[in-house]
């Protein structure tokens, strides 16, 4: 049996036209949310990277001084004796060979143990012009080798301050004009603790 065709009137053309004109597609939500930008896409601008500390060489050593090596290191002075030593000989040789043997006997003597420096320095000045005034040659100053300290600051402390004050100040006014020479003590007179203080003559 055949299906007949339906021909539709005129006025239901004319209506299902109106009806083809306004109509629009439908966006559904899923369709809207596929409308904005990839996220993917989006430039990406990746956080800078910090710089790593850069290793030694291989082989190289880092040397770090242990806290007794950094104690010596402060110390950048030569060593007193090795000064003292290489100094030139003012006073006549044969005394100075028998001052320095040992076989000369101070004629007198003085002991700054126990002093602070502004005490002992008044004291050295004091004993040295009256040695000189008295017409004495060869004194004797002791000063002791000194007490090792820790290193408790960023300023770092000389062991023995008065051991290596003690020569700064014969060289300074007013007792620069009365020593002759100057140098380490033998061991029967106490060894690097204490100074032989040669005298010059008195001027009449």
């Amino acid at each position: 049996m055949t299906r007949k065709s339906r021909r539709l009137h005129p006025d239901d053309l004319e209506l299902w036209g109106r009806v083809a004109k306004s109509a629009r597609p439908l966006k559904s939500d899923l369709a809207k949310a596929f409308d904005t930008p990839d996220m993917t896409e989006q430039a990406f601008v990746p956080a800078p990277k910090k710089p790593r500390p850069k290793a030694p060489p291989q082989g190289s050593t880092v040397l770090r001084p242990s806290p007794s090596t950094a104690a010596v290191m402060h110390d950048l002075a030569p060593a007193l004796s090795d000064a003292l030593a290489g100094a030139a000989v003012g006073m006549d040789k044969r005394k100075f060979q028998r001052m320095t043997k040992g076989k000369l006997q101070p004629e007198a003597r003085i002991d700054l143990h126990g002093m602070t420096l502004s005490q002992a320095h008044a004291a050295l000045n004091g004993f040295i012009l009256r040695a000189q005034s008295q017409g004495l040659r060869l004194v004797l100053v002791i000063t002791g080798k000194g007490k090792t300290v820790a290193d408790d600051g960023p300023i770092p402390r000389r062991r023995g301050a008065l051991k290596h004050d003690v020569p700064q100040w014969l060289r300074m006014a007013p007792l620069a004009g009365a020593v002759l020479e100057l140098r380490e003590a033998h061991l029967r007179h106490g060894g690097s603790g204490a100074y032989y203080v040669y005298l010059r003559k008195a001027r009449p």
